[in-house]
Protein backbone atom coordinates (compact mmCIF):
# COMPACT_ATOMS: atom_id res chain seq x y z
CA UNK A 1 0.00 0.00 0.00
CA UNK A 2 1.61 3.19 -1.42
CA UNK A 3 1.70 6.02 1.70
CA UNK A 4 0.13 9.02 1.95
CA UNK A 5 2.44 11.94 0.48
CA UNK A 6 4.00 14.54 3.04
CA UNK A 7 2.11 17.90 2.94
CA UNK A 8 4.62 21.19 2.00
CA UNK A 9 4.13 21.59 5.72
CA UNK A 10 4.76 18.54 7.47
CA UNK A 11 7.82 18.00 5.00
CA UNK A 12 8.91 21.11 6.25
CA UNK A 13 9.03 20.17 9.54
CA UNK A 14 10.19 17.04 9.20
CA UNK A 15 13.73 18.41 7.72
CA UNK A 16 13.64 20.44 11.03
CA UNK A 17 13.20 17.77 13.51
CA UNK A 18 16.02 15.81 10.83
CA UNK A 19 18.17 18.87 11.03
CA UNK A 20 17.75 19.39 15.44
CA UNK A 21 18.35 15.33 15.40
CA UNK A 22 21.18 15.76 13.40
CA UNK A 23 22.93 19.08 15.29
CA UNK A 24 22.17 17.14 18.84
CA UNK A 25 24.26 14.44 17.68
CA UNK A 26 27.63 16.63 16.26
CA UNK A 27 27.05 18.89 19.46
CA UNK A 28 27.08 15.87 21.69
CA UNK A 29 30.27 14.29 19.94
CA UNK A 30 32.44 16.88 18.82
CA UNK A 31 31.39 20.11 21.24
CA UNK A 32 30.90 23.29 19.40
CA UNK A 33 33.37 24.01 18.29
CA UNK A 34 32.16 21.17 15.68
CA UNK A 35 28.72 22.47 14.90
CA UNK A 36 28.60 23.99 11.66
CA UNK A 37 25.77 24.43 9.38
CA UNK A 38 27.90 22.39 6.55
CA UNK A 39 28.04 19.65 8.86
CA UNK A 40 24.79 19.69 10.31
CA UNK A 41 22.71 19.93 6.58
CA UNK A 42 25.40 17.08 5.55
CA UNK A 43 24.09 15.31 8.91
CA UNK A 44 20.77 16.00 8.30
CA UNK A 45 20.57 14.94 4.15
CA UNK A 46 19.58 18.45 2.80
CA UNK A 47 21.86 20.95 0.71
CA UNK A 48 23.32 23.10 2.93
CA UNK A 49 21.18 26.13 1.74
CA UNK A 50 18.37 24.47 2.61
CA UNK A 51 19.46 24.96 6.24
CA UNK A 52 18.62 28.47 5.91
CA UNK A 53 14.94 27.81 4.88
CA UNK A 54 14.54 26.23 8.75
CA UNK A 55 17.29 28.36 10.75
CA UNK A 56 18.57 32.45 10.16
CA UNK A 57 21.66 30.79 11.50
CA UNK A 58 24.00 28.92 13.70
CA UNK A 59 22.80 30.95 16.67
CA UNK A 60 18.66 30.28 15.67
CA UNK A 61 20.10 26.55 15.77
CA UNK A 62 21.68 26.28 18.81
CA UNK A 63 18.33 28.51 20.46
CA UNK A 64 15.79 25.64 18.92
CA UNK A 65 18.37 22.88 21.09
CA UNK A 66 18.00 24.44 23.34
CA UNK A 67 13.93 24.93 23.93
CA UNK A 68 13.66 21.34 22.76
CA UNK A 69 15.53 20.05 25.28
CA UNK A 70 14.05 22.59 27.72
CA UNK A 71 11.03 20.76 26.70
CA UNK A 72 11.68 17.34 27.36
CA UNK A 73 12.85 18.34 30.59
CA UNK A 74 9.96 19.86 31.33
CA UNK A 75 7.59 16.95 30.85
CA UNK A 76 9.40 14.05 32.74
CA UNK A 77 10.05 16.29 35.55
CA UNK A 78 6.04 17.04 35.61
CA UNK A 79 5.59 12.99 35.86
CA UNK A 80 7.79 13.04 38.47
CA UNK A 81 6.16 15.82 40.20
CA UNK A 82 2.79 13.92 40.12
CA UNK A 83 4.37 10.76 41.26
CA UNK A 84 6.28 12.50 44.31
CA UNK A 85 2.67 14.14 45.07
CA UNK A 86 1.06 10.76 44.85
CA UNK A 87 3.15 9.55 47.76
CA UNK A 88 4.29 11.92 49.55
CA UNK A 89 6.77 9.41 51.82
CA UNK A 90 8.19 7.58 49.11
CA UNK A 91 11.78 9.34 49.56
CA UNK A 92 12.68 7.54 45.85
CA UNK A 93 10.07 9.31 44.43
CA UNK A 94 11.55 12.81 45.59
CA UNK A 95 14.86 11.80 44.69
CA UNK A 96 13.72 11.27 40.98
CA UNK A 97 12.70 14.68 41.00
CA UNK A 98 16.36 15.53 41.52
CA UNK A 99 18.36 13.11 39.19
CA UNK A 100 16.04 13.60 35.91
CA UNK A 101 17.56 17.46 35.74
CA UNK A 102 21.02 15.52 36.59
CA UNK A 103 20.82 13.03 33.57
CA UNK A 104 19.15 16.03 30.93
CA UNK A 105 22.34 17.99 31.83
CA UNK A 106 24.92 15.48 31.87
CA UNK A 107 23.04 13.54 28.67
CA UNK A 108 23.83 16.96 26.50
CA UNK A 109 26.78 18.30 28.48
CA UNK A 110 28.06 21.04 25.37
CA UNK A 111 24.81 22.01 25.24
CA UNK A 112 24.52 23.02 29.07
CA UNK A 113 28.00 24.22 29.54
CA UNK A 114 26.98 26.75 26.21
CA UNK A 115 24.18 28.26 28.02
CA UNK A 116 26.60 28.86 31.63
CA UNK A 117 29.30 30.26 29.36
CA UNK A 118 26.48 32.73 27.38
CA UNK A 119 24.79 33.72 30.76
CA UNK A 120 28.01 35.68 31.52
CA UNK A 121 29.04 37.20 27.63
CA UNK A 122 27.51 40.42 26.92
CA UNK A 123 28.89 39.94 23.27
CA UNK A 124 26.66 36.83 22.80
CA UNK A 125 23.40 36.35 20.69
CA UNK A 126 22.29 33.74 23.28
CA UNK A 127 22.86 35.98 26.21
CA UNK A 128 19.18 37.25 26.93
CA UNK A 129 17.92 33.56 26.41
CA UNK A 130 20.21 32.26 28.84
CA UNK A 131 18.71 35.01 31.73
CA UNK A 132 15.64 34.58 30.58
CA UNK A 133 15.76 30.47 30.94
CA UNK A 134 17.68 31.13 34.76
CA UNK A 135 14.99 33.29 35.58
CA UNK A 136 12.13 30.41 34.55
CA UNK A 137 13.98 28.01 36.33
CA UNK A 138 13.92 30.47 39.32
CA UNK A 139 10.20 31.54 39.25
CA UNK A 140 9.03 27.77 39.03
CA UNK A 141 10.66 27.38 41.51
CA UNK A 142 9.58 29.88 44.14
CA UNK A 143 5.90 29.44 42.65
CA UNK A 144 6.45 25.54 43.28
CA UNK A 145 7.62 26.42 47.17
CA UNK A 146 4.58 29.07 47.74
CA UNK A 147 2.05 26.53 46.28
CA UNK A 148 2.82 23.92 49.32
CA UNK A 149 2.14 26.86 51.69
CA UNK A 150 5.84 28.56 51.71
CA UNK A 151 4.76 31.96 52.33
CA UNK A 152 5.71 34.45 48.91
CA UNK A 153 3.38 37.79 50.14
CA UNK A 154 5.61 39.57 51.74
CA UNK A 155 9.21 41.03 49.48
CA UNK A 156 11.14 39.65 52.16
CA UNK A 157 9.43 36.21 51.68
CA UNK A 158 9.83 35.96 47.92
CA UNK A 159 13.78 36.82 48.49
CA UNK A 160 14.11 34.07 50.64
CA UNK A 161 12.77 32.07 48.15
CA UNK A 162 14.54 33.16 45.30
CA UNK A 163 17.64 32.79 46.82
CA UNK A 164 16.47 29.00 48.03
CA UNK A 165 15.81 29.16 43.92
CA UNK A 166 19.48 30.24 42.91
CA UNK A 167 20.95 28.02 45.72
CA UNK A 168 19.48 24.65 44.72
CA UNK A 169 19.99 25.45 41.10
CA UNK A 170 23.18 26.59 41.33
CA UNK A 171 24.17 23.17 43.56
CA UNK A 172 22.39 21.17 40.87
CA UNK A 173 24.64 22.49 38.34
CA UNK A 174 27.65 22.48 40.52
CA UNK A 175 26.90 18.21 40.65
CA UNK A 176 26.51 17.89 37.51
CA UNK A 177 29.60 19.64 36.07
CA UNK A 178 31.37 17.43 38.53
CA UNK A 179 30.14 14.34 37.33
CA UNK A 180 30.49 15.66 33.44
CA UNK A 181 34.27 15.94 34.93
CA UNK A 182 34.65 12.63 36.80
CA UNK A 183 35.25 14.29 39.62
CA UNK A 184 31.81 12.80 41.03
CA UNK A 185 31.62 9.56 39.32
CA UNK A 186 28.36 8.40 41.51
CA UNK A 187 25.43 10.35 40.38
CA UNK A 188 23.30 8.79 42.82
CA UNK A 189 26.12 10.08 45.87
CA UNK A 190 24.74 13.88 43.84
CA UNK A 191 21.04 13.01 44.02
CA UNK A 192 21.64 12.05 47.83
CA UNK A 193 23.95 15.44 48.43
CA UNK A 194 21.25 17.55 46.67
CA UNK A 195 18.42 15.67 48.81
CA UNK A 196 20.15 16.35 51.85
CA UNK A 197 20.28 20.21 51.01
CA UNK A 198 16.86 20.47 50.51
CA UNK A 199 16.17 19.10 54.23
CA UNK A 200 18.76 21.88 55.23
CA UNK A 201 16.77 24.73 53.30
CA UNK A 202 13.08 23.45 53.97
CA UNK A 203 14.08 23.40 57.38
CA UNK A 204 15.52 27.19 57.80
CA UNK A 205 11.78 28.25 56.38
CA UNK A 206 10.06 26.40 58.61
CA UNK A 207 12.01 27.87 61.32
CA UNK A 208 12.07 31.50 60.87
CA UNK A 209 8.49 31.74 62.47
CA UNK A 210 8.32 35.36 61.90
CA UNK A 211 7.85 34.87 58.18
CA UNK A 212 4.79 32.78 58.68
CA UNK A 213 1.23 33.98 58.89
CA UNK A 214 0.09 30.84 59.94
CA UNK A 215 1.67 27.35 60.70
CA UNK A 216 4.37 25.98 58.23
CA UNK A 217 3.53 23.01 56.25
CA UNK A 218 5.28 20.23 57.99
CA UNK A 219 7.50 17.55 56.29
CA UNK A 220 7.23 13.89 56.44
CA UNK A 221 10.36 12.02 58.69
CA UNK A 222 12.28 10.54 55.87
CA UNK A 223 12.07 12.92 53.04
CA UNK A 224 11.32 16.60 51.99
CA UNK A 225 7.90 17.74 51.93
CA UNK A 226 7.82 18.79 48.30
CA UNK A 227 10.04 17.95 44.69
CA UNK A 228 12.18 20.90 44.84
CA UNK A 229 14.38 21.11 42.01
CA UNK A 230 15.07 23.52 39.42
CA UNK A 231 12.76 23.25 36.42
CA UNK A 232 11.69 25.70 33.99
CA UNK A 233 8.02 27.18 33.72
CA UNK A 234 5.14 26.29 31.37
CA UNK A 235 6.75 28.80 28.36
CA UNK A 236 9.03 27.86 25.88
CA UNK A 237 11.95 28.71 27.85
CA UNK A 238 15.06 26.50 28.00
CA UNK A 239 15.81 23.95 30.53
CA UNK A 240 19.40 23.74 30.27
CA UNK A 241 20.83 27.36 28.33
Amino acid sequence: MASTPLSRSEAKDLTRRRLIRAAFAILDKEGEAGLTTVKVSKAAGIAQSSFYVHFKDRQELLRALGEQAGERLRGAMREARRRAREAPDDRERHREAFRIPLEAICGHPALFRLGLRTRHDPSSPLQEFAVETAAAYRAHLVADLASFGFPIERESDRRRLEMIADGIGALTNAMAIGHIDGRYPDLEEAVDVLVAFSYGYLGLLRKDSSAWSGNPPSAPSDGPPVDVCPEPDGSSKNGNL
